[in-house]
């Protein structure tokens, strides 16, 4: 894809999975992962990287189950597709590149993945910035009529496997349409922001029985053993260390349901900032200008 031009494409093998992902920009620069969420690949990450390369290291993974990346079967706890265990890829990663500090940020899924990541491994974890969530755990204890209409994706992925993969995969235009479907709502009032290229790699991922799975798969986990983890946290009084910044969209389902800022100081120990910008869900991609800018300014050295 030549908006990657200049990034070069690795597969490294973590304990759990082997990772697809791209990396590249400035060698001499801070290094920052970049991750990204449902239904979507690294490719979310195409426009902002070419704005970023010139001031950092970047590296943009498609998570297990996602993209390019192997897609396992799910155990019957879900664990294999835990947060935490999404976390340890991306920490195995950046061990194999060499790069034993970071930031982070992370869209969606990512954000979440992100979230683990830098409870778990703290002292890898410099800055996080977050993306159009707030904590999954606050997110399924405040469920009502309104959340479950919006997001009823939450409710629909984690019915027991394979129904909701069949369901979607039924045929290609299915799969297609509900993925138009997704990338199109939550706020995000259409598809003209997403480039053709990047559309065209969303659909060649998305449709197939394995990545069907991986998805489903990330959500289970979600709704089960990743609240056991986020509890666990809790209880021990684990929050995040470092500065943290949120960006959420104003079209929103957050924005609309959820106080971003304030549910997340509550779980952060470092200093919260953030704003609400003029856009739905896929911010990386509808406001990549802005999205460039806001991580240049929080993370620059």
């Amino acid at each position: 894809m030549s908006w990657f031009q200049g990034f070069e494409s690795q597969r490294v093998r973590t304990q759990g999975a082997e990772i697809h992902l791209r990396h590249g920009g400035n060698p001499q620069g801070p290094t920052l992962l970049l991750v990204h969420g449902f239904p979507q690949t690294h490719v979310i990450w195409h426009r902002v990287a070419q704005q970023l390369a010139p001031h950092f290291y970047l590296v943009m993974p498609d998570l297990r189950g996602y993209g390019d990346s192997s897609k396992p079967v799910g155990e019957p706890d879900h664990a294999n597709y835990s947060k935490r265990a999404l976390a340890q890829d991306l920490v195995d990663v950046m061990d194999a590149l060499g790069r034993p500090e970071f930031d982070v940020c992370g869209h969606d899924r990512g954000g979440r993945v992100a979230h683990r990541l830098a409870l778990d491994h703290a002292s890898r974890v410099r800055r996080l910035c977050l993306i159009d969530i707030a904590p999954t755990l606050d997110m399924y204890n405040a469920t009502d009529m309104a959340f479950a209409r919006a997001y009823y994706h939450w409710f629909f992925l984690i019915q027991p496997s394979p129904l909701p993969e069949r369901l979607i995969g039924s045929t290609p235009a299915v799969a297609r349409d509900w993925l138009h479907s997704a990338l199109g709502g939550w706020g995000s009032q259409g598809l003209d922001w997403i480039e053709p290229e990047a559309l065209a790699e969303y659909e060649r991922c998305f449709g197939l029985p394995e990545s069907l799975h991986g998805a489903c798969e990330d959500y289970r986990a979600s709704a089960g053993i990743d609240l056991e983890h986020d509890r666990a946290s809790r209880a021990q009084g684990q929050r995040l260390a470092c500065d943290l910044h949120l960006l959420w969209g104003e079209r929103g389902v957050v924005n609309r349901l959820f106080d971003p800022l304030t549910l997340w100081q509550a779980q952060c120990a470092g200093r919260v900032t953030g704003q609400a910008v003029a856009a739905g869900h896929f911010i990386p991609e509808e406001r990549h200008a802005l999205t460039a800018q806001t991580l240049l300014d929080f993370f620059k050295p």
